[in-house]
């Protein structure tokens, strides 16, 4: 059948177009206003969103995500989420190291709070941690059901 462009289809491209030409949208980073990263990891990918607050709020700069490897869809949990945090940091790294103060980096896994400080560390964890130590950044948990915009990507 031909398709009508009539009354209901053009409110609803109305309501189309505002929501591409309305926030979200994408700002540039700037090195000294406070930054979130964002980041969480599932069964089989991980998303992370970066973001800034200055005075009219929460403003997102950049959205990543990506499907784990074969091989690291083996990993446990805990080494899933470092591994987003990881991947995370290497994708932004010019911006984060940019940065004229630390960052701060939400997740829900509350254990990689810790994650630096682990006793006894395997050969990659170690390597990990070595990537991380040269970014000045602090982990704080948050619960899942507030991470809605990495939990999206």
């Amino acid at each position: 059948s031909p398709f009508i462009f009539n009354e209901e289809a053009l409110s609803q491209f109305q309501i189309l177009k505002g929501a591409f030409t309305t926030a979200p949208i994408l700002s540039h980073v700037n090195p000294s206003l406070p930054t979130i990263v964002e980041a969480d990891a599932s069964d089989y990918a991980w998303g992370s969103v970066l973001s800034q607050v200055n005075d009219s709020g929460k403003h997102c700069i950049s959205f990543n995500s990506q499907k784990f490897l074969p091989a690291e869809l083996n990993y446990e949990i805990h080494e899933k989420e470092l591994l987003g945090i990881v991947w995370v940091f290497k994708h932004w790294r010019a911006f984060l190291l940019s940065l004229s103060d630390s960052f701060e980096v939400l997740r829900d896994h509350s254990s990689l709070q810790y994650c630096m400080f682990f006793k006894v560390l395997t050969c990659l964890q170690a390597h990990w941690s070595e990537l991380l130590s040269e970014f000045h950044f602090s982990i704080t948990y948050r619960p899942g059901r507030l991470a809605t915009l990495p939990d999206a990507m």
